[in-house]
């Protein structure tokens, strides 16, 4: 059994093998190389503002039994698609196709999607420069753009 250098002269080697061991670990090379800023649309940014191509309902989770209400956004700054929750009890009906919408994550475990949201990321916080949370609860009135 070979045990590692411990001598009076031993940091280089202690140095360099603990840099080298470093890549084993799945967080350090994912955070290093940049992989999930990749893969994600936002790109590593916290918001993203997007034009809403059409609004779904995707249906919960087991054992929840629920259509909620989504939209598809594409976002401006890359192009590309992402599914977008609209929070709030009516929130759907303030957001129109051709709205420009601000979005970020919804807040799941790892970035990924949350509750029973299957594929969902993201929710909707402002349409038009509007916050939905402050049309839903009525303080403000949407724009006629």
């Amino acid at each position: 059994m070979v045990k590692a250098p411990r001598g009076e002269f031993a940091a280089r080697k202690l140095r360099s093998e603990r840099q080298r061991f470093r890549w084993k670990s799945a967080q350090y090379k994912r955070r290093v190389l940049k992989l999930d800023e990749k893969a994600d649309p936002l790109e590593g940014s916290p918001q993203g503002r997007g034009i809403v191509l059409e609004k779904v309902g995707i249906e919960a989770k087991q054992p929840n039994s629920a259509i909620r209400k989504c939209v598809r956004v594409q976002l401006i700054k890359n192009g590309r698609q992402v599914t977008a929750f609209a929070p709030g009890e009516g929130a759907i009906g303030f957001i129109d196709e051709h709205d420009e919408v601000v979005i970020e994550g919804i807040g799941g475990a790892k970035g990924g999607s949350y509750g029973d949201l299957p594929g969902v990321r993201y929710k909707v916080t402002k349409v038009n420069g509007i916050s939905l949370i402050e049309l839903v609860k009525g303080r403000k009135e949407k724009p006629a753009r």
